[in-house]
């Protein structure tokens, strides 16, 4: 089973003051380009693993999506998300992504924000999703870059000028790491960039786009905080097919 971190209440509340929580999609300075990688939505059946919120459910029905169905393991986010949704045509449902299982040619569209590193058995939930897409059906996920999740004690180092550096440790050892983020004991799964994008293949996906995300310009002259992020990548965007 999944550690189901988000219904610890303490990692609950800090998680509820984040920015991407509390403004949605505009708050998560990655969606532009995850965004990018999506097809036309109109008329699509949409699946959302790890919805939490439902911020990307709620997006996807108006952009035309015909079915909506998010997908979390964490009650306090779907009742979260159930709160936040004003219709009745999108579907939350509890489930656990490692156990998880769906019905098969169901969808056109699979996605996921953010929650494949908590992942262990990840080969067997990405069979789970190329099968339930039709052919030709999509999947666009993010996730944490390997190299930020390697490190066995992550964290800036600073030098004496002020040079931020990130430790980087222990690549070709996958497995998990546990590290206090929100809350102490907070367990993810490092693969490298190589077992991660051949497990995609291996499965019968075909990779379309790959995005090893660092702030724009633009984004960078309206959030220069997000400097930082130019100095190693966070987060790795994924777009494939069926």
């Amino acid at each position: 089973m999944a550690q189901n971190i988000y219904d610890d209440p303490g990692f609950f509340e800090g998680y509820s003051q984040l920015r991407r929580s509390l403004e949605g999609l505009a708050g998560a300075p990655e969606w532009p380009a995850l965004r990018a990688m999506l097809p036309e939505l109109r008329g699509l059946r949409v699946m959302d693993l790890g919805c939490g919120y439902g911020w990307f459910c709620r997006w996807a029905r108006e952009q035309g999506a015909v079915q909506v169905h998010g997908l979390d393991v964490s009650a306090r986010m779907l009742e979260r998300a159930r709160q936040l949704t004003s219709t009745c045509d999108i579907v939350y449902t509890q489930a656990d992504l490692e156990t998880v299982e769906l019905p098969r040619a169901r969808f056109d569209l699979v996605y996921s924000s953010l929650a494949f590193h908590y992942i262990e058995d990840l080969p067997r939930l990405l069979a789970k999703v190329h099968a339930t897409l039709v052919p030709g059906g999509a999947l666009v996920f993010s996730t944490e870059h390997p190299i930020y999740m390697a490190p066995t004690h992550p964290g800036w180092r600073v030098d004496e000028q002020g040079q931020k550096t990130w430790p980087l440790n222990g690549y070709q050892a996958e497995g998990p790491r546990t590290t206090d983020w929100l809350a102490k004991g907070v367990i993810k799964y490092h693969r490298t960039l190589g077992t991660l994008l051949n497990t995609l293949i291996h499965t019968g996906f075909s990779l379309r786009q790959v995005n090893e995300w660092g702030p724009t310009e633009a984004q960078l002259s309206a959030q220069p905080e997000l400097a930082e992020e130019r100095e190693r990548p966070m987060m790795l965007l994924v777009s494939a097919r069926r």
